[in-house]
C-alpha cells in the first residue's frame, strides 16, 4: 500500500509504503534498488523456501493466505469462524507449517462461502508450496486420538486431487460452522492441493471428532510433504505426478 503526501509541502517529494510480510518487503526492496539502478538483494531469513501464498477476492469473500511448509507449527488464523479458526490452528501446528491466513466474508449471508473460498484458498497454497514435488516422501497415513474420538487421515501427494471423507458428525453445528460444511472443506482442499486425502473417524463427541480428524490429516501432511533422502526424483513409477 502506498501513500503520498502531495498536501504536505514538506513531503511532496516523499510517499509512504507499508508491506504485509518479509517477501513483500523483499520484493519492495528489490524494485527500489533496481529504480536506482543497483542490485536488491533479499535478507537472509532462516524459515527455508517452500512457500505458497494466494490472495482471492470474490463479491463473496477477501483472503489472504500464506503457508510456509517448513515452519514452526505457527499459525495466525482469523476467518471469523471461532471453530474453524481453531481446526486450522491445530492443523497448523501438528503440520509444523506456519500458516497466516485471513478471510472477510459474507458471514450475513451464512458460513458456506468463506468455509469453502477458506480452503480453496489453503490447498491452492499448499500446491504452489510442493513445487514439481520432487523427492517428496508422498504416502504417509496417521492416527490421531482425542479422548473417545479416534480419526485415521491417509495422503497421496499424488497431483491428482480426490477425497472420502467420513466424519460421522451428528450436530447440526460446531460453534458457528455448520458440520456439513467440513467434508465439503476437506474435499476442496484436497481438490485444490492437488492430494488424495482419506479421513475415518469414530467417537462420540462432534468437537473431538472434527478436531482428532484435522489433527490426524495434519500429523499424515508433515510425513507425506518431507523430503524422502533416499529418493532424487519423483515418486512415481511413471516419472511423472
Amino acid at each position: 500500500m502506498v501513500r503520498t503526501f502531495a498536501h504536505e509541502p514538506l513531503l511532496a517529494g516523499h510517499f509512504r509504503a507499508t508491506v504485509s510480510d518479509p517477501d513483500a518487503n523483499d520484493r519492495l526492496c528489490a524494485a527500489l534498488a533496481e529504480l536506482a539502478g543497483g542490485e536488491g538483494r533479499p535478507r537472509e531469513r532462516a524459515t527455508g523456501g517452500r512457500r505458497g501464498e494466494v490472495r482471492r477476492a470474490t463479491k463473496e469473500t477477501r483472503i489472504d493466505c500464506r503457508l510456509l511448509l517448513d515452519g514452526s507449527g505457527r499459525a495466525k488464523v482469523a476467518t471469523g469462524l471461532g471453530f474453524l479458526d481453531h481446526l486450522l490452528t491445530a492443523l497448523a501446528f501438528w503440520w509444523m507449517v506456519d500458516l497466516d491466513l485471513h478471510c472477510s466474508g459474507d458471514l450475513w449471508v451464512d458460513e458456506h462461502h468463506t468455509l469453502e473460498d477458506c480452503a480453496i484458498a489453503l490447498g491452492e497454497s499448499l500446491d504452489q508450496a510442493l513445487g514439481d514435488r520432487v523427492g517428496l516422501t508422498r504416502f504417509a497415513d496417521a492416527r490421531a486420538p482425542l479422548d473417545e474420538a479416534l480419526a485415521e487421515a491417509t495422503i497421496d501427494l499424488s497431483g491428482r486431487g480426490i477425497a472420502r471423507i467420513e466424519l460421522g458428525l451428528q450436530d447440526e453445528r460446531i460453534g458457528q460452522v455448520p458440520t456439513s460444511l467440513l467434508p465439503h472443506f476437506l474435499d476442496t482442499f484436497a481438490r485444490r492441493g492437488r492430494i488424495g486425502l482419506h479421513v475415518r473417524v469414530e467417537g462420540e463427541d462432534d468437537h473431538h471428532r472434527a478436531e482428532a480428524a484435522f489433527k490426524a490429516i495434519a500429523l499424515a501432511l508433515r510425513t507425506a510433504c518431507a523430503p524422502d533422502p533416499a529418493r532424487a526424483g519423483v515418486s512415481s513409477t511413471k516419472g511423472l505426478l
